[in-house]
């Protein structure tokens, strides 16, 4: 342990300056980790941890309970060849001491980098001016975001930093050396480091830090004003303890930290007071929806925070978490068989919490997915003010607030992984009276957007767009939106869906043509919800200015899911699958349309109707699967689901082709490239082409069609659980890398596998490993 920490912590001589909580749990978490006077570094020096403290005492003890060498309480006395310099004093003594330090800087070793663990940077930033002229480029302001309601070096505790967050906040002339010693020194003590400029770091810090706890001294100093004796105390409970808890910090310290960050501090409390406002009138008025609204809003978001805390999934935040790194280990063979029902659908999740946002009354939906894509659309439309229940266990209340009811959220709106979301909320927030931005994750933002900018920009909507079209989305507020006539280049049922939804708000009528079937959820909820769509031939066309009536919505089980477990069940001799509560649109069965023409044994059973949507129990046994020329007329009706179809392809007897799939290469992933890739990997034989693909199926029987290999998915979830079950018919494991994003689609898809025959292994893994 101390050989491996030296070699990341390449300092000789280190010294903290000011020994109390924070500077003594540094040097407590450097010695535990084992660096110290008594290890040896890969350079062959001991470290050396040094203090300057202006309490005696405060020095005694430390070296007394072995966290520091020595010490003094003048800093000239130990400034001689030290490498590093840890700043832990107070904020309002920062100016003090950096000045000093200015002075003596010569006699440090040369290449000397100092720090600082404030937590409010501008304030330390000016410091640094004022004492040195400049920001020094050896200079690394530095927060950890840790600390304790005890305070001096006896309260030091080694792991005071495992597991917490450190942000760096680096100038753009920053020495990349001298920051990356300040990161390794806080990663050598357990923590998370990330960077971020000053103005955010002080922003942040000031809403989730410094305003709770001016919050936390205002409520107990308030109650103990109103009661001098403190009975009431007495009555309370756990949440007036843990919501007050911090009220017992160390008042020196957060009065100057107050001061220090002023600016920042009262901008938040001005926004907190705002809202307190809203809530106090929603009360007096008896306002149950707008209360509703906000508590939920507000529970949601703690859960979110708690999600963060634990490290584990809710929805992928955008500007500080670190994407943890998932991988599939499929051992090969197994069977498939049972009775299972796979999550509601994603298309039908989405829209049902779009149109039940914006209809008059209250909308009631079961079957709800659960994945962190809807997830993220059901919480952006909490942020333009609708109260929204749920979900539990699939039940979802929304509270609609009608066409024109949404309010303007307080920052961008984060659809994660979600393009189907991205591009409706593109048409439906054009028509707005605010603006609007649309942000989402890494895969997201690399995803071509200009295909539903282009035509909004012809109804009049004014939207700016990164680079090459990509998101995010700035959508400009207040824009008269006129209808239009649109022939789609491309089969897009997200393209007619972003129209159509502009054309709710738009002057006259809008008519979309589409060059081939693709899926008509958007056109089949507006009729639930009362709103007139017309059909005839290849076009559709509404007139704007109607409204939208709350209707209760039964979601089915998502097709483009249930597909992974059909190939499955179609691949593996033996296996005999129910899937329950499908939905069979018709511009959504490609999948067992194809399926059905290379000679799977799939029929359908107990065929119905659910809130418009036809639905059916699929029942599929092993047969012997042929290699087809797949019909171009199906391709707009499979797009989704040829990720799993190409792995049925390679174990069908001959050669399956597929042309007109361009669309492919423009999903989460280019998924003919990224498929070809994998094949290859797997040693399936293949032709790519532009808008295509021929597979050579092993066609055996029994036994493997190919072997195993190692899988590069992409962050596409399709393409891993598509190579997950292509471990059903391998020679060898498949290790597929990258698929923490398969929560976005399909939460449970790893214990559904399990339960009807894989055999799976979920195991993190760093990046690049």
């Amino acid at each position: 342990m101390a050989e491996s920490v030296n070699r990341e912590v390449d300092e000789t001589r280190i010294l903290i300056v000011g020994l109390g909580l924070i500077g003594g749990s540094l040097a407590a978490a450097l010695r535990a980790a084992g660096f110290g006077a008594n290890q040896e570094s890969a350079a062959g020096f001991g470290g050396t941890i040094l203090s300057c403290d202006p309490d005696p005492d405060e020095i005694a003890r430390g070296i007394e309970m072995g966290l520091i060498d020595g010490g003094d309480t003048r800093l000239e006395n130990v400034i001689d060849g030290v490498t590093l310099v840890v700043l832990a004093v107070p904020v309002l003594a920062m100016r003090g001491v950096m000045t000093e330090l200015a002075g003596l800087l010569e006699r440090a070793a040369p290449g000397v980098v100092i720090t600082d663990v404030g937590s409010t940077k501008a304030a330390i930033r000016d410091c640094a001016i004022a004492a040195f002229g400049r920001v020094p480029p050896n200079l690394v302001l530095g927060h950890p975001i840790a600390g304790s309601e005890k305070s001096g070096v006896a309260a030091a505790n080694p792991r005071l930093y495992v597991d917490h967050k450190v942000i760096l906040t680096p100038e753009p002339d920053t020495d990349p050396g001298a920051l990356a010693r300040v990161r390794a020194l806080w990663t050598a003590c357990g923590a998370e480091v990330l960077e971020m400029d000053v103005a955010r770091h002080d922003q942040v810090l000031a809403r989730t830090s410094h305003l709770p706890h001016l919050l936390a001294f205002s409520l107990v100093d308030t109650l103990a004003r109103q009661d001098e004796r403190l009975e009431i105390f007495r009555y309370a409970a756990g949440g007036f303890r843990d919501f007050t808890r911090i009220a017992g910090s160390d008042p020196v310290m957060w009065r100057d930290i107050f001061t220090a960050n002023r600016d920042a501090v009262l901008a938040s409390l001005d926004d907190f007071e705002a809202g307190v406002a809203r809530l106090r009138d929603a009360v007096e008025r008896g306002d149950g929806d707008a209360m509703l609204a906000t508590f939920d809003r507000a529970s949601h978001a703690r859960h979110y925070f708690e999600s963060l805390l634990n490290k584990t999934s809710y929805q992928a935040e955008y500007q500080m978490q670190q994407q943890g790194k998932l991988r599939y280990r499929v051992s090969p063979g197994g069977a498939v068989v049972g009775r299972i029902r796979v999550p509601g659908d994603k298309s039908i999740s989405h829209r049902s919490i779009m149109l039940g946002a914006l209809a008059e009354g209250i909308t009631e939906i079961k079957g709800f997915l659960e994945g962190e894509d809807s997830l993220a659309t059901l919480q952006a439309f909490r942020e333009m003010g609708v109260a929204i229940e749920g979900p539990h266990q699939g039940r979802v209340t929304v509270h609609g607030v009608g066409m024109h009811g949404l309010k303007a959220p307080s920052g961008p709106l984060y659809v994660g992984n979600a393009g189907t979301a991205m591009r409706l909320f593109a048409g439906l927030l054009a028509g707005q009276a605010f603006d609007t931005e649309l942000t989402g994750d890494a895969s997201l933002t690399k995803r071509p957007m200009n295909r539903v900018a282009d035509p909004l920009r012809l109804m009049g909507a004014e939207i700016d767009t990164a680079e090459g079209g990509r998101p995010p989305l700035h959508l400009h507020g207040g824009r008269v939106l006129k209808g239009l006539t649109y022939d789609m280049p491309m089969a897009s049922a997200q393209v007619k869906s972003c129209l159509l939804l502009a054309g709710l708000y738009a002057e006259g009528e809008t008519r979309v043509r589409e060059p081939a079937p693709t899926r008509d959820h958007t056109e089949r909820m507006l009729t639930g919800f009362g709103y007139a769509v017309h059909r005839e031939g290849d076009t559709c066309w509404l007139e704007g200015g109607g409204k939208l009536t709350a209707a209760p919505i039964d979601v089915p089980s998502d097709i483009s899911s249930a597909t992974f477990f059909l190939v499955a069940a179609a691949i593996t001799p033996g296996s005999d699958l129910v899937l329950e509560h499908v939905g069979i649109n018709p511009t959504r069965i490609g999948v067992i349309n194809i399926l059905t023409l290379m000679g799977a044994d799939l029929r359908l059973a107990n065929e119905r109707e659910v809130g418009g949507e036809p639905v059916a129990d699929l029942h599929i046994r092993y047969a012997p699967l042929k290699g087809i020329e797949i019909p171009v007329d199906q391709v707009p009706l499979a797009i989704d689901e040829f990720p799993a179809l190409f792995i049925a392809a390679a174990n069908a007897e001959g050669t399956t082709r597929l042309r007109g799939a361009e669309e492919l290469r423009v999903k989460e992933s280019d998924r003919l490239q990224a498929m070809a890739d994998g094949l290859a990997a797997i040693g399936v034989e293949h032709s790519l082409y532009p808008d295509g693909i021929d597979i050579a199926g092993g066609g055996r029987l029994e036994g493997s069609n190919y072997g195993g290999g190692r899988i590069d998915s992409l962050e596409d979830h399709r393409i891993a659980m598509a190579f997950t079950i292509a471990g059903l018919r391998a020679s060898a494991e498949i290790v597929i890398d990258d698929c923490a994003n398969v929560a976005t689609s399909f939460p449970g898809f790893v214990d559904l596998a399990r339960k009807v025959g894989l055999t799976l292994q979920e195991e993190s893994s760093e990046e690049g490993a």
